[in-house]
């Protein structure tokens, strides 16, 4: 997974709540079991439908979305995650998550960050009156600055040195390979070896 310290990239505005995985990217795209290649895919049928908000040339190539409440409710599909950073989204700022949908987007490499409903609604305007305006995501610091507006943010400390590291959960594991080892040399000989 790469390291996530800091992001600075246009602020998209999807003034929607209860946005659900289904939304994000739809079924029929789930047969892929690789990480990319969802991006083109990702609000497929509003796309589909014309004038939505993320095709507007001033919003292309964004990198922060802020959006509505219980974004990313509904089923557990990890790709709606995958979805979101193959289309190059580093961060998503709402005011509330579903709750899988969110532990889905920290171990990818997603940045979902709560914020209370006005803080929400200042960036949502801010995006939708200046078009194009930029934002900066500070993991390191847990700060968000946009033209004028200012603010901190809470994260788990453990998904924040998930993300500050670049540490998915292989790369967690792996990070205890001598323990592994030495658990496997110490194991009954005649249990089943767990490695090669």
């Amino acid at each position: 997974m790469e390291p996530f310290t800091r992001v600075t990239g246009v602020l998209a505005p999807l003034d929607r709540a209860n946005v659900d995985t289904d939304q994000i990217i739809p079924k029929q795209f789930l047969k892929r079991i690789e990480r990319s290649g969802y991006g083109p895919f990702l609000f497929y049928d509003w796309r589909r439908v014309g004038d939505f908000i993320l095709d507007k040339p001033e919003y292309r190539g964004a990198q922060v979305m802020v959006t509505g409440a219980n974004f990313g409710c509904g089923s557990s599909r990890e790709h709606a995650a995958w979805s979101l950073l193959d289309a190059g989204f580093r961060v998503v700022i709402a005011p509330s998550f579903g709750d899988i949908f969110k532990s889905n987007s920290f171990r990818s490499g997603l940045l979902p960050v709560e914020l209370p409903e006005p803080q929400v609604a200042e960036l949502m305007r801010l995006a939708t009156e200046e078009p194009g305006m930029e934002v900066t995501v500070d993991l390191a610091a847990q700060r968000i600055g946009a033209g004028g507006f200012e603010t901190s943010f809470k994260i788990d400390p453990f998904y924040r040195e998930c993300l500050l590291n670049g540490w998915d959960e292989v790369a967690l594991t792996l990070r205890r390979e001598t323990d592994i080892a030495r658990y496997e040399t110490a194991r009954p000989a005649w249990l089943p070896a767990a490695t090669p």
